[in-house]
């Protein structure tokens, strides 16, 4: 912005011989001011970023609020010491300002604490709104109002006398007096006006209504610094009084808090009970199994590590892995921390959009092309993200309208998404908003369920759960898990990463894809009853120790598989592994061969086109949700609405009668803001000219290009709207 602004008030097209060119000067001068004013406004965001962590050590007694408050202010000042140099630097001497070096100095004295009065207004604003709609909108008011009492807008003389008191309170005004009278005052503005009587200096500061005395700027110095003062206290102030927005509520549950909660495990009664109503429904899939073979996963070596002696060029991450997932079986994808397991996942379900993937990856014995997998494939997140102003059967509805078929009419759609609210337990809650976690809403347990339920309702054949039971106490766990067998039991292939489970629910599944750190696998295989077939593997190898009667297999299995047992051991359980019965004669490479293979008149997948649904049809769906949702944010909307009408009210009072009074340009200038041309034949008593003359001579409008000003307008419209659309196309800022 600095070099900008440099070319833009480039020196050598500039003048200081009359009040018209001090003008544009003091167009610089505001330009300025304006520019570090905003460079605060990167406070706000930072500040609602930070409260809920402040918040919660407050409550909880870390410190006094000052304590926090001061260390914020003070770790500014360096940065504004840096920012203001670079602006004053780049742009002093080359606009053409007054040469002398004092007033050098003194100009950067002045936006320096402009700079940090913005930072603690902003702070203010945040500390005020604490939540980000209401602090822009508080931020963008408080804006509005500093300028147009900052003196540059509106001068002090056609400011409405009910508004004086705001005028004097404005610290904006002190600022823009203080840099104007340090250089209006200057040596190359002592020229004087063509009667002699003043300086062109004093003649531009009178004409804006600013106090032509060298001791204004020191006024204006002191009063920044006690506004920087004020406002950082106010910060504490309201940091300390105020709460936070949005309390946590309690949800309640759709099910009886006191009912048994039971997996339903293969053959369960609770899985027999429902299996020919699940495998029923409305909508038929085709299942599939994905195979993969030998697959590598490598990304280019971090430059830290080179740095450390390594001298290859890549890292890997995946190192031969091999393995079957297969319909109706729930898999467990289970491994240390580093170990692979979500990387693997990603590789799977081609959510890795850097790095370099080899190896044979099937799906029912055909290659996987991601094009038309992502049609048959769902997705579940470890982070349950979702539009929190939609109601839970809202949100199905929008998944389904836009991934099922064309071909499923609504009245098919709308029973299908019933069908998959039943099956993950959700019907009682389908007209609930889904909510912001931890403030209102669905329950973090619940969340998870409608996670499910959204890829669900793309009628997927195959679905990968990133640790769908994190963040869970052992009821919520179990509850979503039995939506997970729900799910498998209607034919699915699901693959689940899970990170040290209670022994119900490391026991509810099928079979398990063990890897160590480093990324290779070192059991496959089945869980078995009370998961006596893992427990017989690793029993058998020597020196691992038994497992303890009532102990967790899980966590057992994790500890005598960790590097330090293998060193311990002396052994390498992905050797032990691929030289065991289990993968060289057994099941393993049996499954791989086996559906790495198409059956006797399989198809390979083929859709006629990318999305399943028209561009009409997809604007549609997102119109519907956009409208539900900003019809639902009221404090969005009607922060928005009252802040238009109170932002009007008061421009208007400020601005008052000010069109009926074209007598100067200064009356002129004060007025831009409303529609002069309506007077154009009026003439400006101080020039002799008329107004649409001198605003053609003056600022370049010229009336018949009225309708060119429309259609760039227009066209910037146009240019945005693409922009943003392209660059939601192309750009990945969450590169995996």
């Amino acid at each position: 912005m600095a070099i900008i602004t440099m070319t833009l008030f480039l020196r050598t097209e500039l003048h200081q011989n009359s009040v018209t060119d001090g003008g544009i000067y003091m167009g610089a001068l505001f330009f300025g001011v304006v520019m570090l004013m905003f460079n605060g406004l990167a406070e706000l965001a930072m500040t609602i970023a930070k409260l809920p962590v402040f918040y919660k050590q407050r409550d909880l007694l870390f410190y006094p609020t000052w304590s926090y408050s001061l260390p914020v202010w003070i770790i500014k000042i360096p940065i504004t010491f840096i920012e203001v140099a670079v602006w004053v630097v780049l742009t002093y001497y080359v606009i053409g300002f007054d040469p002398n070096v004092g007033r050098f100095v003194k100009q950067y004295i002045v936006l320096l604490l402009i700079n940090q009065m913005a930072s603690a207004l902003f702070r203010l604003m945040a500390a005020l709104g604490r939540n980000m709609i209401l602090a822009f909108t508080f931020g963008g008011f408080a804006l509005l109002v500093l300028f147009a009492l900052g003196g540059f807008v509106l001068a002090r003389d056609d400011v409405a006398k009910w508004w004086l008191w705001g005028y004097y309170s404005s610290p904006m005004m002190y600022g823009m007096n203080a840099i104007a009278v340090n250089e209006f005052l200057g040596h190359q503005w002592h020229k004087l006006v063509e009667d002699g009587s003043e300086t062109i200096g004093v003649a531009i500061l009178k004409s804006r209504g600013f106090f032509p005395y060298a001791y204004w700027y020191w006024i204006g110095v002191g009063a920044l610094i006690g506004f920087v003062l004020l406002l950082n206290f106010a910060v504490a102030i309201a940091l300390t009084y105020l709460d936070p927005l949005g309390k946590p509520q309690a949800v309640i549950p759709d099910k009886d808090s006191a009912e048994a909660i039971e997996l339903a495990s293969r053959g369960g009664t609770s899985a027999e009970a429902n299996e020919n109503k699940k495998k029923g429904m409305i909508l038929p899939f085709e299942p599939h199994s994905i195979t993969f073979d030998e697959v590598m996963y490598s990304v280019d070596m971090p430059p830290e590590m080179k740095e450390q002696g390594v001298v290859e060029d890549k890292l890997l991450l995946l190192k031969g892995v091999s393995g079957a997932f297969r319909p109706g079986v729930l898999t467990a994808l289970m491994g240390v921390s580093g170990a692979g397991k979500t990387t693997l996942m990603d590789v799977l379900a081609g959510r890795k959009t850097g790095g370099y993937i080899e190896g044979n990856i099937t799906i029912s014995g055909f290659p996987k092309k991601q094009e038309t997998f992502a049609r048959i494939a769902g997705y579940c997140e470890q982070n349950d993200i979702h539009s929190p102003h939609v109601t839970v059967y809202e949100s199905l509805i929008y998944s389904a309208w836009l991934r099922l078929p064309s071909e499923v009419d609504s009245t098919t759609r709308k029973m299908f998404v019933d069908e998959v609210l039943e099956l993950v337990e959700l019907n009682t809650m389908k007209a609930g908003l889904v909510g912001l976690p931890g403030v209102n809403g669905l329950s973090t347990e619940q969340r998870k369920r409608l996670t499910i339920a959204v890829e669900l309702v793309a009628n997927p054949s195959i679905i990968f759960m990133d640790e769908p039971t994190s963040g869970l106490d052992a009821r919520a766990a179990a509850i979503v898990m039995r939506t997970v067998r729900n799910t498998v039991d209607t034919g699915r292939t699901v693959v689940c990463t899970i990170h040290q489970p209670s022994i119900d629910i490391f026991e509810a599944f099928d079979e398990l894809f063990l890897m160590k750190r480093g990324g290779q696998e070192i059991y496959v295989g089945p869980v078995g009853r009370h998961s006596c077939e893992l427990i017989k593997y690793f029993e058998g190898i020597n020196g691992v120790n038994k497992i303890k009667d009532g102990y967790n297999p899980a966590t057992w299995m994790l500890e005598v598989t960790s590097s330090a047992q293998e060193m311990v051991l002396g052994v390498d359980f992905t050797d032990v592994y691929h030289n065991s019965d289990l993968y060289r004669q057994g099941r393993n490479k049996a499954l791989i061969q086996e559906n790495s293979s198409p059956r006797p008149g399989a198809k390979d997948l083929y859709f006629p086109s990318q999305y399943s649904q028209s561009f009409i049809t997809q604007c549609m769906a997102c119109l519907w949700k956009q409208r539900c949702s900003y019809w639902r944010n009221t404090s969005y909307t009607a922060v928005r609405f009252l802040f238009a009408t109170a932002i009007a009210v008061m421009l208007g009072s400020m601005f008052w009668d000010l069109g009926s009074k074209l007598r100067s340009r200064q009356d002129l200038f004060n007025a831009m803001a409303s529609q002069f041309g309506d007077r154009d034949d009026k003439t400006l008593s101080d020039v002799k000219v008329t107004v649409k003359k001198f605003v053609e001579d003056y600022f370049g409008f010229e009336h018949h290009n009225v309708w060119v000003a429309g259609a760039a307008v227009a066209g910037f419209t146009v240019l945005f709207a693409y922009t943003f659309a392209y660059s939601i196309k192309s750009f990945n800022f969450q590169r995996r």
